[in-house]
């Protein structure tokens, strides 16, 4: 990794629905890339490449593939410890900051992404920060992707532990991910983004690393001990075949992109 990537704490921290925090490092090594499909339709939407914000950034899945379209790329992250563990590329700079105070200066921005995280914002707040922050005709896109997909035989196991087992313990704001964040305040004119999809190719540890880092994950095992989790792997296992076997593992993406007015205040 580039040692050259920059990462700033001095910004005022609030509290958060925190997660994520304490599996930093399984969520950097087991959530899915997203497809370069996206990055190219979001940089042709922007009339500059200058800069982009990754809001909600995590361990810079999207941040490091936005910087191979902007120049310059500022992930922020509420989580300390996810920016931490967060990959480093020389065009990205990572800050602990609040997604409804950035701190960064008015003006900025081409692009503001938020991936996998608008669903955990204050969004008023947040839309106010990001047309502080935005240029003239800033394009931003959350983006999130849905329930996993796998081949018939082994999709059967993933479902029942994500509906049947962990499902009652949810938090309510997952139901914006299954919906496609449809049900999401967007107050503005929208953008018709193309379909896509994340396509990986998984081994049956690596669906299990995913699976652990789910959010409901935790709350389930205070509620039900690690068992269910362990027999899910079991279930997967057996399901799966010869273990170290690849398979396509899919992820349906939905998008609500604009280009919004700036505010300056």
């Amino acid at each position: 990794m580039a040692s050259s990537s920059r990462r700033s704490k001095d910004l005022e921290i609030v509290s958060f629905k925190d997660h994520f925090s304490s599996r930093s490092g399984d969520y950097a090594a087991y959530r899915p890339t997203y497809p370069d499909a996206l990055t190219d339709y979001l940089a042709s939407l922007c009339e500059s490449t200058d800069a982009a914000l990754d809001v909600g950034c995590g361990t810079g899945q999207l941040s490091v593939l936005l910087a191979e379209r902007f120049r310059h790329v500022v992930g922020t992250d509420a989580s300390a410890q996810q920016i931490e563990s967060a990959e480093e590329h020389e065009r990205v700079e990572y800050r602990v900051a609040p997604a409804e105070k950035s701190g960064l200066p008015e003006g900025s921005f081409d692009l503001i992404t938020v991936a996998q995280a608008a669903h955990w914002f204050d969004l008023d707040a947040f839309y106010m920060e990001a047309r502080r922050v935005g240029k003239l005709g800033v394009v931003l896109a959350l983006i999130t992707y849905g329930v996993v997909q796998a081949d018939p035989d082994v999709d059967a196991t993933i479902q029942h532990f994500y509906k049947d087992v962990v499902g009652p313990h949810w938090p309510p704001e997952r139901r914006h991910v299954e919906d496609g964040y449809r049900s999401l305040s967007f107050p503005f004119d929208e953008l018709t983004a193309p379909p896509l999809a994340i396509e990986v190719q998984w081994n049956a540890s690596q669906l299990i690393g995913y699976a652990d880092t789910w959010s409901v994950v935790r709350g389930a095992e205070k509620a039900l001990g690690r068992e269910p989790i362990e027999q899910f792997k079991r279930d997967l296992l057996s399901a799966w075949g010869e273990p170290d076997k690849q398979r396509v593992i899919r992820f349906p993406m939905s998008l609500r992109v604009a280009r919004i007015e700036t505010f300056k205040p």
